[in-house]
This record gives structure tokens, C-alpha cells and sequence, in this order.
């Protein structure tokens, strides 16, 4: 870069949002999508996380990161901030709940109303932050005491801007609804009363809004099934731009919390109207579909109908159902046995085309959370998924994949669910993992789904498998919505849509919406939504690279406005979508850290979970409850991270911790407020002396030693099997693996590593020295007895 470039550059005005960091400083995110600048202490003095800004670059930091410096407040959306009133001196300030804010906001007496030291308060902003004033604000609502039940939702539906109350027009006109479903509302839909439509959720679920049929069809010459979807009818009763309509597109989703939902609609429609609850009538749209013996459905067809739920099963009593059709729930339902073994029956058919697709399926670990009835958690479990699960993601699939088609064969706009392909950088960094772990597959530059799940297949049985599923789904992009159809990339379809789910997705209501236009020969036109928010601003800086030009661009202004209001409806459901997985995450990391505190000073064993510059997150095996061990906590020695590894090696000692390696560590810190638990590794005598004697000088000077007096290097660094770079097993316990089960040694000698490439595991690293320690036990024994032959000791020369 020469150096009118240079000053051409720091001379130029940017414009972006500024997010801060809990330590202090902040990012410019740039309007233009260009890289972030880099904001110091001092210039953050004046400004607040999400603020609009424009500055101008001024140099680097001492990372070579463009440093800026703050010209204009261009737009303060920030209003209110929640957090912790507190008294300090006898000055009144709130502490914000994000750190993101890094000051705290000053509230003078005449400014707390009720509010008392201690409790959790909503604070408006009367005056900005400036570089020599803190912000000052009052308090215009007092949410109660920190840990009164039910407090962390509450923190985390303003923290994160969730829509939490509907506004009155929504309720009137949800008030106005009938409470059942009428004959005028029949009209023009096909009767399906009479079939045995069942739905089958959670124990927990309290809406119900898809319900399922299968019975044995003939599909040309050869057997096949009849697969009937139907889905609640949201869009009878959300009208095209209504009041309920306006409060759904704000929610976009329903968030799920535990113990609460916050709902996309009110409880008249999401728990009454439009759940398929049993025994009543109720409206839905209908996927009507013929599948084959090879799980292709070879015709579909949607209408509007009228159902009656016949049953409301439970993923575990289906499970035990289908398993024993002579036990007690069998004997229970047994009108509805035949149908749950003709679902299962398709469902084998579409789990072998899923396979024949070379469609991702990982298996992962999810917990649940299980709570007290006054919010505090009792217990995490992992949730296991069975046949049922199984047998009703597929038949949504298959009517997804169905919706798809159906809206691109008839030229309509909709919102397509799109995964795209892992990006360049997230191929070569899931490369150079599995190379370094030994792992004889690879995936192309241009990978189909099938080269992620051979490879998930492939390495099923190895100790370290759930870790390279998690590496592997790492790997994977974030799905998103849009009307320009580019495929999904891990379910390997070519169109996919969300149609299943319209209680609790505004895209799904969409998708409704445009299928009913087709079906009555018009054209679906959006209504007039709100302007979508800051969060959707965000995720369309983040998409641009990804978002794709439309291949045949629309010939009018109609046209192109028509698929840019699609555009942004997409991106709005997005980020909304993104809004509630943070902040569902942010109040189960609160509860965890609450239920970590009643454990302080407790060991566990757990597993490295995750690999960072910084130090190693390990997941507690009992408790599935996730810390971090500190860099600072590894010991004396110098650790560097590898990134293609995902490991921290210390270049001292050699020892390395990476994705499975098993630890015990006890739980040393709770940060409530950060949502951060930390952990300190537990080590054995036998494994700290160890340790100070790899750190000390005749620990190196013994190694060195041992391996001159063997003529080779091997036993100071003796050869390690790839495999065992992702699970240090136990750290020294030979022969068992990241679960603790036996290994056999003939597999694991099977994946030999080139000796140089290797490092020294705590077993040979204790072999190691304890051979030093007898060789240089000798040499002073020889030496003694030739100085005593000699009756003294030589003098030295040559100093």
C-alpha cells in the first residue's frame, strides 16, 4: 500500500455499530462489511454498545487491527438498559445486566421511585454517556429481587428485546375469535373427521399443531403408504395484516424457556383454537401424500380440511408401544396399534431414502432441564431420541419437501429454509482435524452431505466419536430463511421449506399463506409489516457473501420491490429466530451457574468439550454443565493453541489437552453475573511431581540423559497413536478410553503416527524419567568410587 493509499484511508469516514466488550474496549461493525475496527477504553467513554457511529480510522493496534476514533453519534437506539440497582458512597447507580454496556448508569435520588439496594430494575437513559460524565437514567420499573423464581426469563426478554406483551388491538381481536371451530368455518374443506389422525409429542407440550395418518396404499405395482400431515390452520384466524398478524411477524417465534414460553400468538389460538387438541374439531391444511417402497413420495396434494384428533400420544408411550405390541400401552390403545405400525412402516421407507440422499444425521448429545416448582433446576438429563422422535421428524420432512415444491412449480414467492455449504475457511480447518487425528477421510472443496456422514459413520465406534460429530457440526453453516431457493445442504434437498410448525414459526404462516393462494388461483401479496428492526440489519451484513443474485431477476418495479419485501421478512425471522436460541441459552447458562454455586469446592470428572486460545472448556459427565479452565490453570508451562488440531500443547512438557481429553477438575468460581463457571484441574501426587520434575532443570537434564543413554530420541518422545491427540484418556491411564471403557491396543497401534509429528504421553512421559533416574543414580555411583580410588578430587582445568 503506498502512501497516498494510507492517508486516502485514514482520512476516510466509516459509518457502523459499535458492540462492546465486557473488558472494556469495543468493535466498529461496519456498514460496508469490511473488517471491524477496533475501539480502545478511552474512546468507548462516550458511546454505548449498539450505538450507530461514524469514525475514522487512526491507526493500529498493537494486534495490527484498524484502530478508530469516534466522530459522530449518528443514532442512540438504546433507551433502556436492565440491571442491578445499587448504592455505593451514598450514590445511587444500576449495574447493566449486559456487559457489553461497560458503564454503569447513574440515578439520582428523586430518580429510584420504589426500587430498594439489591433488586433488578428497568432504567430509562435521560442523559448519554460522555468522555468525563457517566449516562444518567431513571428507574421506570422494578422487576424484584435477584433471585426470586422466575427472575433470569424476566432479565432475559429485555435484555435480548423479546416481545413479551401483546398489545391490546392483538388481544381484542384474539378475544373476538370463536372458542370452537363453527359449521361456517367447514365450508369449502374435506371432511376427515372420521379418520384416526393422532398427534404424538412431548410429555411437556402444551400446543399441538401437527397430527398424523398412514395406512397401506398401492403406489403403481408396487406397495406403498398413504401419509397424511395435517397442521393447524393458523392462517383462518390470523388474517393477512390484522392486529394478531403485526404481533406475530414482531415475535416471529415463539422462545422457549424452562418452565415458560414466551408464545408467537396468544393462548386463545396457540393452546386453544389451533392446537389439535383430542376429541374436538379443528381446522388445518393438509399434506396429502403417496410414498413408495423406497421412501420417495411419488404424488402430493394440499387442501384445506376439518380433523378430530382421535389420540394424544407421548414420544415414550409410542417408543414402548411399537417395541411391544402386547405390553400394557399397547393393551391401552390398541384401535390405534395397526396405525402407529403403518407410521412406523413408512417411516423405515423414508429413513432408507434419507440414507440413499447421503443426508447428515449426528448424534449429538441434548439435555433437558429439569426444574423445582420454584425455578431452580433439579436435575439435567440427557434427552434420548427413540423411533417416535424419529417417525415424526421424517413425515415433517416429507411435507416440508413437499411445500417446497409445490410453491417453486407454481412460480409463487415464499421463504425457502436454506443451508448452504461449509464455508473455505471451516473445510480447512475440519481438514486439518481429522488429519491430525488420523482419520483416513477427508471431505472435497465442494462437499456433498454424504462425505460429512460417511465420515460420522466411519468413526461411530471410536472413543473419541462424539467429538468428531461435534467437529463435524461445527463445520456446518447456520440455516436461514429466504425466497431465493438454493437447497439444503445437510438434509440434501433440493427445496426445502418450513410448513409443520405455524403456531409457533411466522415463516411457516407464510408458507400457509401462499399454499392457499395457489389452491385458490390468486396471488399472495405480503401485507404492510413493521420496518424489520437492528437485528435484522445485523444478519444482513453478516448473509451478504451468502446470499446469492437471483437467477432470472424480476422484469418490473412491482416485481423486484414485491421479492425485496420477501427478502427482509426473511432476514427479519432470521435474526428473531437467532434472538430467542441467545436468549434461551442466556437463562439456562443463568440457572446452571445458579445450580453450580450450591457445588463450589466439588471434584467431577468431565471432558473437554471445546479448545480455545485462552483455555479449554470441559463438560462435567454427571451434570452435562459446562466450565472453563483458564490457560492460566494448565501450570508453569507455555501453551499454544493449534488450530487444526483444536488443541493447547505445552511446549515445555508436551502435554496436550484437546477436544475428549478426560480431566477431573473441581468447580472453583461462579460468576452469576457473567454466566462463567470456572474450573481447576485435579491432579494425582504421582501426576504433580511429575509435572515439577518436566518444569524443573534436572527433569530436562534426566530426559536428555535417558534418551543419549538409549542411543535414540523414542524414549524421551516415544511414538503416539493419532487417535489418542483427541482423548489423552484419562491423562496417563493407559488403556481406557475417553468413557472410561477398555481400548483395545492392537486398534489403537493400528493408526501409528510418524514419530516426529508425536509427543509424550503421561505414561512414557513417567517411564521417561524413572529411566533417567536410575542412569544418572549409576553415573554417580561409578563417579564416587573413582574418586574414592583416587583418594581425592581432581582438580578441574580448562575454566
Amino acid at each position: 500500500m503506498n502512501l497516498r493509499t494510507k492517508t486516502a484511508n485514514l482520512s476516510k469516514e466509516i459509518e457502523g455499530t459499535v458492540q462492546g466488550h465486557r473488558d472494556g474496549h469495543g468493535f466498529v461493525l461496519r456498514d460496508d462489511g469490511e473488517g471491524d475496527i477496533f475501539l480502545p477504553p478511552n474512546e468507548m467513554r462516550a458511546v454505548l454498545h449498539k450505538d450507530q457511529v461514524r469514525v475514522r480510522i487512526v491507526g493500529q493496534d498493537r494486534r495490527g487491527r484498524p484502530e478508530g476514533h469516534v466522530l459522530e453519534i449518528v443514532e442512540r437506539p438504546t433507551k433502556t438498559l436492565i440491571g442491578r440497582l445499587l448504592q455505593e458512597s451514598g450514590v445511587w447507580l444500576v449495574a447493566p445486566e449486559d456487559k457489553r454496556y461497560g458503564q454503569d448508569v447513574l440515578v439520582p435520588g428523586t430518580g429510584i421511585g420504589t426500587a430498594k439496594a439489591g433488586q433488578v430494575v428497568v432504567v430509562e437513559l435521560t442523559e448519554a454517556p460522555a468522555l468525563f460524565g457517566q449516562p444518567v437514567g431513571r428507574v421506570i420499573e422494578v422487576l424484584g429481587e435477584v433471585d426470586d423464581p422466575g427472575m433470569e426469563i424476566e432479565i432475559a426478554v429485555r435484555k435480548y428485546g423479546v416481545p413479551h406483551i401483546f398489545s391490546d388491538a392483538c388481544l381484542a381481536e384474539a378475544k373476538a375469535l370463536p372458542d370452537k371451530v363453527r359449521a361456517v368455518d367447514r365450508k369449502n374443506r374435506v371432511d376427515l373427521r372420521d379418520v384416526p389422525l393422532v398427534t404424538i409429542d412431548g410429555e411437556d407440550a402444551r400446543d399441538f399443531d401437527d397430527a398424523v395418518y398412514c395406512e397401506p396404499a398401492k403406489v403403481g405395482r408396487s406397495k406403498g403408504w398413504r401419509l397424511l400431515v395435517a397442521i393447524a390452520d393458523v392462517s383462518h384466524y390470523v388474517q393477512n395484516g390484522n392486529a394478531i398478524d403485526i404481533d406475530a411477524y414482531e415475535r416471529a417465534t415463539s422462545v422457549y424457556f424452562p418452565r415458560r414460553v414466551i408464545p408467537m400468538l396468544p393462548e386463545k389460538l396457540s393452546n386453544g383454537l389451533c392446537s389439535l387438541n383430542p376429541a374436538v374439531d379443528r381446522l388445518c391444511m393438509v399434506c396429502d401424500m403417496l410414498v413408495n417402497n423406497k421412501g420417495e413420495v411419488q404424488a402430493y396434494q394440499f387442501y384445506p380440511a376439518v380433523m378430530h384428533s382421535h389420540a394424544r400420544f407421548t414420544y415414550t408411550e409410542v417408543a414402548a408401544i411399537l417395541s411391544n405390541t402386547r405390553g400394557p400401552e399397547a393393551a391401552q390403545r390398541k384401535e390405534r396399534v395397526q396405525d402407529l405400525l403403518n407410521l412406523h412402516d413408512v417411516y423405515r421407507a423414508l429413513l432408507q431414502a434419507r440414507q440413499a440422499r447421503g443426508a447428515v444425521d449426528f448424534d449429538t448429545v441434548e439435555t433437558q432441564i429439569v426444574c423445582d416448582d420454584n425455578g431452580r433446576i433439579e436435575k439435567i438429563i440427557p434427552r434420548t431420541r427413540n423411533d417416535a422422535h424419529r417417525l415424526i421428524e421424517e413425515a415433517m420432512l416429507a411435507a416440508n419437501v413437499c411445500s417446497a415444491d409445490f410453491i417453486e412449480e407454481n412460480g409463487q414467492n415464499g421463504l425457502f429454509r436454506v443451508h448452504d455449504r461449509p464455508s473455505a475457511e471451516k473445510i480447512d480447518i475440519l481438514r486439518g482435524y481429522l488429519k491430525a487425528l488420523g482419520v483416513g477421510m477427508s471431505v472435497s472443496d465442494t462437499p456433498h452431505p454424504r462425505e460429512f456422514q460417511a465420515i460420522a459413520d466411519a468413526t461411530k465406534d471410536r472413543p473419541d466419536s462424539q467429538q468428531i460429530h461435534t467437529m463435524l457440526l461445527r463445520s456446518m453453516m447456520q440455516a436461514f430463511y429466504t425466497p431465493e431457493n438454493n437447497g439444503h445442504f445437510g438434509l440434501a434437498f433440493e427445496a426445502y421449506t418450513h410448513f409443520t410448525s405455524p403456531i409457533r414459526r411466522y415463516p411457516d404462516l407464510l408458507v400457509h399463506r401462499v399454499i392457499k393462494s395457489i389452491l385458490a388461483g390468486s396471488h399472495y401479496r405480503l401485507p404492510t409489516l413493521p420496518t424489520p428492526g437492528e437485528a435484522q440489519a445485523k444478519l444482513a451484513k453478516r448473509l451478504a457473501s451468502r446470499v446469492t443474485e437471483p437467477q432470472q431477476k424480476p422484469r418490473s418495479r412491482a416485481a423486484q420491490a414485491e421479492l425485496q419485501g420477501w427478502e427482509a421478512a426473511g432476514l427479519h425471522c432470521s435474526a428473531n429466530e437467532r434472538r430467542a436460541d441467545e436468549a434461551s441459552r442466556d437463562v439456562e447458562a443463568w440457572l446452571k451457574c445458579k445450580y453450580m454455586r450450591d457445588h463450589l469446592g466439588e471434584e467431577f470428572a468431565g471432558t473437554v468439550s471445546s479448545v480455545t486460545t485462552f483455555g479449554i472448556f470441559v463438560t462435567l459427565d454427571a451434570m452435562y454443565v459446562e466450565g472453563l479452565v483458564h490457560i492460566t490453570e494448565l501450570g508453569g508451562d507455555y501453551f499454544r493453541f493449534d488450530e487444526h488440531r483444536q488443541e493447547l500443547r505445552g511446549e515445555r512438557t508436551g502435554i496436550r489437552y484437546t477436544i475428549g481429553t478426560r480431566m477431573r477438575v473441581q468447580v472453583s468460581r461462579v460468576d452469576l453475573d457473567g454466566r462463567k463457571i470456572d474450573f481447576r484441574i485435579v491432579h494425582d501426587e504421582e501426576e504433580m511431581a511429575l509435572r515439577n520434575a518436566t518444569r524443573s532443570r534436572a527433569g530436562k537434564r534426566a530426559r536428555r540423559e535417558a534418551a543419549s543413554d538409549d542411543g535414540s530420541e523414542e524414549a524421551a518422545a516415544p511414538a503416539r497413536a493419532p487417535v489418542e491427540a483427541v482423548d489423552s484418556w484419562n491423562q496417563g491411564k493407559p488403556g481406557r478410553s475417553g468413557s472410561g471403557k477398555p481400548v483395545r491396543r492392537d486398534n489403537r497401534n493400528a493408526h501409528q503416527a510418524p514419530r516426529e509429528a508425536a509427543a509424550p504421553d503421561m505414561q512414557d512421559l513417567r517411564a521417561s524419567v524413572q529411566q533417567a533416574a536410575v542412569a544418572k543414580q549409576g553415573k554417580a555411583a561409578a563417579k564416587t568410587a573413582k574418586n574414592s580410588r583416587a583418594g581425592k578430587r581432581k582438580p578441574r582445568t580448562g575454566r
